[in-house]
């Protein structure tokens, strides 16, 4: 199921988050559409994936996800083909509202939730498999599409991606897939945030995850753009940015061979620091190569963090609807994020942007070690609170 899962992840990533980045090129060239309307695009997306996340949690909740992630696939290639026969802005726009849709579907937020859903409490080490798999998307799907855009051109490239869901991921899905979710024990704790009232511990969580993603989203938008600004060349600045996805799979690997046998807030203290560690770097003038390892690996411990960690506070019950909440904020970070970076960078430029950048970052490990006190209190640890 997880290996399953961990090839939809691929797909679903590459053909939809990771999309832009090799075929906006020949998209702009063919269409002549500048980047700020490409990107409206993928804002959009996530802008609509984070508007349908809670109500994608809810539906995995009451039926174990299985009809919810072919549903997800479907809306994929239905966007990818819709896509591929864009002439008019409005379609392009369109196509990525159905995509977005997908995402919300499709990706690590529905995938965790449908292992909580089958899993109960023992789902975090699936959870922790399924990132590392998730890890390889743009690995993957990089190469694979810039060589599909130079042989069959963008359009063709959408088309095939389409028909990898439409005969691949989709039948995978409804096979591999459990077709109801297991029965599970009710934590005390989760009918508090199914009401209008979140807890503190919930609200870290929120919090902390909003500005992460931020953060990685405004990073990997303008990556380029900041490192050039510090000296760094073009063909530099791409370089070092390509460590960022092996320290995110070397962290998910280590995590994984620690076999869940600690609590996950010490795996979002870990992230947060290394997260802040990276930024402070990059603003401290220490090489990319070092700050960019400390980032990427955060950014792959924090894909876990934020599964496991509600699962282990609030129990397996409603776990699927908590994901779908956490969810919504996020991706309207992350839909906001690439205006809202290259609007800090246009006014403060680049320097004054990376400090800005790194006082954002400490946030999240704030919130952290509130939650670390309040996890540590509530299991009666003495000096704790």
């Amino acid at each position: 199921m997880v290996s399953a899962l961990g090839v939809v992840q691929i797909l679903a990533w590459g053909s939809s988050y990771y999309l832009m980045a090799p075929l906006a090129g020949a998209i702009a060239e063919e269409t002549g559409w500048g980047q700020a309307l490409l990107s409206a695009g993928v804002s959009a997306g996530l802008l609509m994936s984070g508007l349908a996340a809670p109500a994608v949690g809810r539906w995995i909740g009451r039926s174990g996800g299985r009809m919810t992630l072919c549903v997800g696939m479907a809306l994929i290639a239905a966007g990818l083909i819709l896509l591929s026969l864009s002439y008019a802005l409005w379609a392009y726009l369109l196509s990525w509202c159905i995509l977005g849709l997908g995402m919300a579907t499709g990706l690590y937020d529905a995938a965790f939730s449908v292992l909580g859903a089958a899993y109960g409490r023992n789902a975090r080490s699936a959870i922790t498999q399924l990132t590392l798999w998730g890890g390889f998307a743009s690995t993957v799907c990089w190469p694979f599409s810039a060589w599909l855009v130079e042989s069959v051109g963008w359009r063709s490239t959408c088309l095939v991606y389409a028909a990898l869901h439409l005969f691949g991921t989709l039948p995978l899905c409804w096979v591999a897939l459990p077709r109801a979710r297991g029965p599970h024990e009710t934590s005390a704790r989760t009918p508090v945030l199914l009401g209008r009232t979140f807890d503190a511990r919930f609200l870290c969580i929120v919090v902390a995850g909003v500005t992460l993603t931020l953060l990685a989203t405004i990073w990997s938008i303008h990556m380029v753009t900041l490192l050039t600004a510090d000296g760094y060349t073009l063909a530099a600045a791409i370089t070092v940015g390509t460590l960022i996805g092996p320290s995110q799979v070397g962290a998910r690997v280590l995590e994984m061979i620690g076999g869940g046998r600690h609590h996950p807030i010490w795996t979002m203290l870990a992230a947060t620091t290394l997260v802040l560690a990276g930024f402070i770097g990059l603003s401290l003038g220490v090489p990319a190569a070092a700050a960019l390892v400390a980032y990427g690996a955060g950014n792959g411990l924090w894909s876990i963090a934020r599964g496991a960690l509600p699962l282990v506070l609030y129990g397996p019950e409603n776990y699927a609807t908590l994901m779908g909440r956490l969810a919504r904020p996020m991706l309207l970070a992350a839909a906001a994020a690439p205006t809202l970076g290259a609007l800090l960078i246009d006014r403060f430029g680049a320097e004054t942007t990376m400090a800005l950048l790194s006082i954002a970052a400490a946030l999240p490990l704030v919130m952290a070690l509130v939650l670390y006190a309040d996890v540590m209190r509530s299991r009666g640890i003495p000096g704790s609170g």
